[in-house]
């Protein structure tokens, strides 16, 4: 198992900056997660686990340009590295081996 894990919401936000690819800022995943997973997500909240993720080297970040319409102030853009890249990989690989070991799972009827 990795060294690394991730939180569910963790998970949610690198999935997103991913689905998103060279248009994630702050505003962008919060709408994309709500819309993805019909959910709220504050501003504080991401911008906590953004900044988490950074620091773990799975997300890295860059200014946009100023523009007028936000007052001079820039738009920081996320991308995944290869760190991130491979967390979620491995996440997925873990994920998929726990559905893969339920035996007769039948969802349809309410039990296995």
């Amino acid at each position: 198992m990795s060294k690394h894990r991730l939180g569910e919401f963790e998970e949610v936000v690198l999935l997103t900056v991913a689905i998103l690819h060279d248009g994630a800022y702050g505003i962008a995943i919060i709408d994309e997660m709500e819309k993805q997973l019909e959910r709220k997500v504050s501003i504080g909240s991401l911008q906590t686990v953004l900044r988490r993720l950074e620091k773990k080297g799975y997300l890295s970040s860059r200014f946009g340009e100023a523009t007028k319409m936000r007052g001079g102030k820039r738009k920081r853009y996320f991308t995944l590295t290869s760190h991130g890249i491979k967390i979620l990989e491995t996440t997925k690989q873990q994920r998929m081996a726990l559905w893969n070991a339920i035996p007769n799972l039948d969802f349809r009827n309410g039990h296995a």
